[in-house]
């Protein structure tokens, strides 16, 4: 059974930064893709960043500019790089994996941006 488990969620001030990342567990296979939803309170899970096996990425227009995942040194990790965070994207922050043809959610990690 696939398992992702995230880590490094916190709290931050505006205009810092904070990096999370996900590994993946429970599987030979390498991942078709990754990457991070993030869910606010009353509001609907909405995709933040996706990362393809073959390198491509599709990132949401909020976080253009600010955040950068990337593959992590570990088969099947991807870390998320979020710079210059602003109060909006506070959030419980979800790793998402595609594993032939499955999808998996991590547990959830917060991120609190204080103004």
């Amino acid at each position: 059974q696939v398992q992702l488990v995230e880590s490094g969620g916190g709290l931050v001030q505006a205009g810092g930064s904070l990096r999370l990342s996900c590994a993946a567990s429970g599987t030979g296979f390498r991942f078709n893709s990754m990457g991070w939803y993030r869910q606010a309170p009353g509001n609907r899970r909405e995709l933040v960043v996706t990362f393809s096996s073959g390198g491509s990425t599709n990132y949401a227009d909020s976080v253009k500019g600010r955040f950068t995942i990337s593959r992590g040194n570990a088969k099947n990790t991807v870390n998320l790089q979020m710079n210059n965070l602003k109060p909006e994207d506070t959030a419980v922050y979800y790793c998402n994996a595609d594993f032939l043809g499955s999808t998996y959610w991590g547990q959830g990690t917060q991120v609190t941006v204080s103004s």
